[in-house]
């Protein structure tokens, strides 16, 4: 069987509902991993999405995080890991997990870091550190699995537009670099996609500056899976079409296409 796996920040999924049921129409994902839903988990669209075919297991407390899983192919054992990723001095909900049909998924917001030598810097150096032993088992496994979402690093210098606008500055340390390289250690690969314009797969685009047409990106939204699921991509890409035009997210969908 062929399964399409997809990641996308929304930014807002109520204020983006109209682009989300627009592009889950078109690009017809079997698995969505949703990030930064900005609402509770009574207020996501459930319905909305369920006339698309789609299940959802969702989590959020209505303010600035949230994350999601869809699925059109089943939708089993599903975790919310507040408890299980290192907690912050408020719990946030930005993981949550879910068997969908032959694949595992994690959907993670992984925290900002807001700035270097910030206690919000070290709680995400914590936050990875422990998702790390979280995903272990499931990456070991012989399933397919893969964490998917905004990993707020950008894993070399090439994923960054110009590094030397972001010296000093999070999503490039050494350290958060460092974390997800342990993260890929636990038995998980990058499923490097590929751009559909430019020569390298941005994934978001500040809204500010003219960022998007002038193609200031970065790519911090990754796939990192374990074996049995890379070695079914048959195809990767950054749906940057997603990304244009008024009131869309300022990042773009990562697809993966996979023969089970």
């Amino acid at each position: 069987m062929t399964v399409r796996v997809a990641t996308w920040n929304i930014n807002s999924v109520n204020a983006r509902l109209p682009k989300l049921l627009e592009w889950l129409a078109s690009a017809a994902p079997d698995v969505l991993c949703l990030q930064e839903l900005k609402c509770a988990t009574d207020a996501f669209p459930f319905e909305e999405v369920r006339e698309l075919g789609y299940e959802t297991a969702a989590h959020g407390t209505g303010r600035w995080n949230g994350v999601a899983v869809l699925s059109r192919i089943g939708l089993d054992d599903v975790a919310a890991a507040d408890a299980l990723i290192a907690p912050a001095p408020e719990q946030e909900p930005r993981a949550v997990a879910a068997t969908c049909g032959p694949v595992r998924v994690w959907s993670v917001y992984v925290p900002n870091g807001r700035e270097v030598g910030h206690a919000h810097y070290a709680y995400k150096l914590e936050w990875l550190a422990a998702l790390r032993e979280t995903v272990r088992e499931d990456a070991a496994g012989e399933r397919p699995f893969a964490v998917l979402g905004d990993f707020n690093v950008a894993p070399t210098d090439e994923d960054v537009w110009d590094v030397s606008k972001f010296e000093g500055l999070t999503h490039v340390t050494a350290p958060e670099r460092q974390a997800l390289a342990d993260l890929r250690d636990a038995g998980l690969a990058d499923v490097f996609p590929r751009p559909l314009k430019y020569d390298h797969p941005y994934t978001f685009w500040d809204y500010r500056g003219l960022a998007f047409p002038k193609n200031y990106g970065m790519r911090i939204d990754l796939t990192y899976a374990n074996k049995p699921f890379v070695e079914a991509v048959t195809d990767s890409y950054v749906d940057r079409e997603a990304r244009k035009g008024k009131g869309t997210s300022d990042h773009a969908p990562v697809v993966v296409d996979l023969a089970l």
